[in-house]
């Protein structure tokens, strides 16, 4: 069987499940998630666990057990306690602002990036002021919602529009993310001579 597959899903006391016709329904105090599953796997929900069994020992039914599993899992883990993706922006004059589910970025392009965030996320923005004394960090993106899926897909939207860059690192990174810096043309020429 497959590891992750075979390991049963303990429900908190303060989560509830219910399947209906392979959509399963997963409320809890964070809010409710619903997603409906591949109809060859078998969902078992009886006193508080969530076991999910497979058909068959075929490739793609052992691939689908633990892909299940992990769905499941992240639905029970999102309503119960929630997720969060933190974001650094590096750079001097960048800068975030949030107005409602709006965040307005200044990414050094002409223009000013609007992204507007989806709903069942949510952000809170915190400012620096660059002191230049060793990376510019500017602004600290906090993304956090119940459905890990569309969190991750979020940052990586938000994190794309200014990627960070290997001379200087400025961008946007995740929390913690290194960076493979290169050395300039300057820096270069100096190591030649």
């Amino acid at each position: 069987m497959s590891r992750v597959g075979k390991s049963p899903i303990p429900l908190p006391s303060s989560v509830t499940a219910e399947l209906t016709d392979h959509r399963l329904t997963v409320k809890g105090p964070k809010g409710e998630l619903s997603r409906t599953l591949h109809e060859e796997m078998e969902i078992v929900i009886e006193d508080g666990v969530i076991t999910i069994r497979r058909p068959s020992e075929s490739k793609n039914h052992r691939s689908l057990h633990g892909l299940t599993r992990s769905l499941v899992a992240n639905m029970v883990t999102g309503v119960s306690e929630g997720y969060q993706k933190v974001l650094e922006l590096y750079g001097m004059g960048f800068r975030v602002q949030q107005q409602g589910q709006r965040l307005t970025m200044q990414l050094g392009f002409s223009h000013p990036v609007i992204f507007d965030l989806a709903e069942g996320i949510s952000a809170a923005v915190e400012t620096f002021v660059p002191t230049g004394e060793n990376d510019y960090l500017s602004a600290r993106l906090t993304l956090s919602g119940i459905d890990k899926e569309l969190l991750g897909q979020t940052a990586a939207t938000i994190r794309a529009s200014r990627k960070p860059e290997p001379y200087k690192g400025k961008g946007f990174r995740y929390q913690g993310e290194q960076i493979r810096r290169k050395a300039g043309k300057a820096a270069q020429a100096a190591m030649q001579q």
